[in-house]
């Protein structure tokens, strides 16, 4: 079969056996290896930008440089845990567990993983950890 498109997926009318088929898989892993490497690349640039810092004397042109690199790095700590968490869904497309919630073992859909393909969880189980935690932290 050819190698699937974001369309493909959106139309799937599959049955429950042939839910996270080989060509499925291929093209979550194509996803998720191309976010990956976005991810590396505004690494890197975020170095190279940083390296290229100024000096500025003036203190509040200075306050405004350190908002702007803090507000980078803190986004690039978000990329960074991003990048963690594609690794390990990498890996479990590569023990075919992909696409099952961990909590319930039910097919988490095609369509959650389209919007968010590191999701490990259905919206149903997502919603419920969500409302436990909320429930704890008051």
């Amino acid at each position: 079969m050819a190698k699937l498109t974001e369309q493909d997926i959106i139309n799937w009318k599959g049955s429950e056996d042939d839910y996270m088929n080989a060509d499925q898989l291929e093209f979550f892993r194509e996803r998720l290896v191309q976010m990956k490497e976005e991810l590396v690349a505004n690494a890197t640039q975020t170095t190279n930008h940083l390296q290229e810092q100024e000096a500025t004397p003036d203190p509040a042109d200075r306050a405004t440089l350190e908002e702007e690199y803090a507000l980078e790095l803190r986004t690039r700590d978000r990329e960074r845990k991003l990048l963690m968490k594609i690794d390990s869904t990498l890996r479990n497309i590569d023990a075919n567990n992909y696409g099952f919630c961990e909590d319930t073992g039910e097919p988490i859909g095609l369509l959650r993983l389209l919007a968010r393909p590191t999701a490990s969880l259905t919206v149903e189980a997502q919603e419920r950890r969500e409302r436990q935690k909320k429930q704890y932290a008051d």
